[in-house]
């Protein structure tokens, strides 16, 4: 017996990547729906490589009722009308938006991360799915936190075009190609020309000086890691169009080597450790697109704190970052409280 599985926003990148993803894990399924906006309705999608097309139906008119879980692509706004009509008629929300991360009655969960939280889902049946960068940084963080006690992160991302939706996956290639034909390079989804540049602004500035993106990355980790742990992030979008990168320093409590670290996260559910130190011995976002995996290189110790770390952190964000994790989170539950598929 299998569950019958909405996919909404399925027609986006983050939406095409759960249906992707479900069909490579052969997630069981008794039905599964895509909807979308009125524009998308009656267009088709591909299930994964299965050849299976799915006729995306408008969310508007969609009924809930007996759908067992539905995997939310569709943005805030979209979130903010469908959601409590959906979990209202029992099927269980997981959503990707950033809606309902910090709201205290719906759990945020990475499930290598903190996957008893997901116990709070009753409060609201809503379960919120982190942000990409916060997300591929916990699934690091969290076994290194276990053995010796994280005090303090300090990160800088290096965020690719397709956290900006199509529409910055778009740009990147349209104003490479005319950079290189002699054309302007003008920008409209981001601030500034991002071929062949980098911008330290992601999301709104708050007023501490701030981005949005950066306040995420903080109190998302506090939510899912630890509460006591201090973060400061940079986030930069560069032009790279799939795979986040992070440069990551921790300060420990406790003492932890180079060494103890790499064994350590060579056995994290989830990471994939490739750190030999010689050229080319580390991972770029190039080689992690399409791979389930945070890929973890460069751990070495900081010898201007006591107890420091330095790593570096790649990982596929429409994966991991996104349509991954929802459907971890969607395996998560089912085993624990929906109990079929077995």
């Amino acid at each position: 017996m299998g569950y019958r599985i909405v996919v909404a926003g399925a027609t986006g990148n983050v939406g095409r990547e759960m249906l992707n993803i479900l069909a490579e894990r052969e997630f069981p399924l008794d039905d599964i729906a895509v909807v979308a906006s009125s524009r998308s309705q009656g267009d088709e999608v591909d299930f994964g490589e299965t050849g299976r097309k799915l006729k995306v139906q408008n969310i508007e008119h969609f009924d809930p009722t007996g759908w067992d879980m539905a995997l939310f692509a569709i943005g805030s706004e979209g979130t903010k009308i469908h959601a409590p009509r959906f979990a209202a008629a029992g099927c269980t929300v997981i959503d990707n938006s950033s809606l309902y991360r910090m709201d205290p009655d719906v759990p945020l969960i990475v499930p290598e991360v903190n996957p008893d939280a997901i116990a709070g889902y009753t409060k609201r049946n809503i379960i919120a799915n982190p942000n990409c960068s916060t997300a591929q940084m916990v699934v690091a963080l969290k076994p290194l936190h276990d053995f010796a006690k994280i005090k303090r992160v300090v990160v800088a991302t290096y965020q690719s075009v397709s956290g900006a939706g199509k529409a910055g996956m778009d740009e990147l290639f349209e104003q490479s190609r005319n950079i290189f034909v002699g054309d302007s390079a003008e920008a409209k989804k981001f601030t500034k020309q991002i071929a062949f540049n980098v911008i330290p602004h992601i999301d709104s500035f708050l007023d501490d000086g701030s981005t949005k993106e950066e306040w995420k990355m903080v109190v998302e980790t506090k939510k899912i890691l630890d509460p006591k742990i201090k973060v400061t992030a940079t986030c930069v979008r560069v032009p790279v169009f799939v795979g986040h990168s992070e440069a990551i320093n921790i300060e420990f409590e406790n003492e932890i080597s180079a060494d103890q670290a790499q064994k350590i996260l060579r056995e994290a559910p989830g990471v994939m450790l490739v750190d030999k130190r010689e050229d080319g011995g580390y991972v770029t976002p190039v080689e992690c697109v399409g791979e389930y995996a945070t890929f973890i290189s460069r751990v070495r110790e900081d010898s201007t704190v006591e107890n420091g770390l330095s790593l570096w952190c790649v990982s596929d964000n429409l994966r991991k970052g996104a349509a991954l994790n929802a459907v971890q989170i969607a395996e998560l539950l089912g085993r624990r409280y929906l109990n079929k598929g077995d």
